[in-house]
């Protein structure tokens, strides 16, 4: 696919929101930028629309033009984008317990087997506890290259849709009904984080919603072509959605918000996706200077902006003349640094090494027919 401007704007707004949403690590942006901020932990959530619409549309395409599923060469490839940068990272974070942005840090094999979202300590480990997402990231693909190659053996609508609802049905279910639980036992540690948050189960809406938009670009080109000339209403109606999804989350760990907020963001966020595919609508060609930089440091950003911010917070800050908002450039300067030295020197060369490792065949390469 190839890069879109409105895609890349949806992905530079979710980076640099979730890294004001972790300024409050460093005392935040004071309370006259609260507001900008506040729902920032959303912008994760926009991230997991947008996986999921890639990497399906990537997988339903083969599969819908009767390819076998390259199952080792998916893997290979996902590895390599993944893992360098943050096999880095975490070597960081293990070697360097002062550049931590909290002093606890989960045992190594959570991290190498994508199971801190699953195992973690929250009260206790907080350090890179935003490698939560990367492991909800790891198990999508894991999982879902064998759902769709299973799904598309014998194609039927019906039965896509009819585990589309059953996921988003039992989601509010679980989640409601964990919350219930924790609620009426008050568990002594930090349930809603733990329980609800981070596992992989209770946060499958954006990944689906990602999906769903992904199949209907591949097995329905045409209704996708009609819903894209619809660009400027859908981008009002995604907009309208997530804001009633928001004024839900006003309470962040209330029932309500977690049993069907989740599934309302996706779709308001899902509609946003759809529309910035759009070429001619004007989300699909916003095309803002420095976005599509953003959009491609983007996963350095997040991998390392928490080491940053408690660098300035520790070493620069203390000796500057300025506080509060007043640092936020330095604290922009800091985390852009980073995370561009982490994109240029670790993640660019392992992608260009996978490419040339990518030109040899791979033995045994693991594949399933149709």
């Amino acid at each position: 696919m190839p890069r879109l401007p409105g895609l890349d704007l949806l992905r530079s707004i979710a980076i640099v929101w979730v890294m004001l949403f972790h300024s409050f690590l460093v005392g935040g942006l004071g309370p006259g930028f609260e507001w900008l901020a506040r729902f920032g932990w959303a912008g994760v959530d926009v991230f997991f629309v947008l996986s999921g619409f890639l990497i399906g549309s990537q997988l339903l395409r083969g599969l819908q033009r009767g390819e076998p599923l390259q199952l080792r060469d998916f893997y290979w490839r996902r590895a390599w984008r993944i893992l360098p940068a943050f096999a880095v990272v975490l070597a960081v974070y293990v070697a360097f317990p002062v550049l931590r942005e909290a002093p606890g840090l989960e045992a190594g094999w959570q991290f190498a087997s994508f199971t801190l979202n699953l195992f973690i300590d929250y009260g206790r480990n907080q350090a890179f506890s935003h490698a939560w997402s990367l492991c909800v990231e790891e198990h999508f693909y894991l999982f879902f290259p064998l759902l769709a190659w299973a799904l598309t053996r014998r194609p039927s609508a019906a039965r896509f849709i009819g585990l589309c609802v059953l996921l988003v049905l039992g989601g509010i279910a679980l989640r409601a009904g964990v919350w219930l639980h924790n609620e009426a036992l008050q568990p002594p540690r930090n349930w809603f984080i733990e329980d609800i948050y981070y596992p992989t189960w209770m946060r499958l809406d954006g990944l689906l919603a990602g999906v769903m938009l992904a199949a209907l670009r591949v097995y329905r080109p045409g209704l996708w072509a009609r819903l894209q000339a619809r660009s400027t209403p859908l981008t009002l109606a995604g907009l309208a959605i997530a804001a009633l999804a928001f004024w839900l989350f006003r309470d962040r760990t209330g029932l309500v918000a977690n049993a069907v907020g989740w599934p309302l963001l996706s779709l308001g966020f899902g509609l946003l996706v759809l529309a910035a595919t759009a070429p001619q609508g004007w989300l699909g060609r916003l095309a803002v200077p420095g976005t599509g930089w953003l959009a491609a440091v983007s996963y350095s950003l997040y991998l390392s902006h928490k080491l940053a911010m408690h660098a300035v917070h520790s070493w620069v800050a203390p000796a500057l003349p300025w506080q509060g908002p007043a640092l936020f450039p330095v604290y922009a300067a800091a985390v852009l640094a980073v995370g561009a030295a982490l994109h240029y020197l670790v993640e660019r060369p392992g992608l260009r090494l996978r490419g040339r490792l990518s030109r040899r065949p791979l033995p045994g390469a693991l594949t399933l027919a149709r």
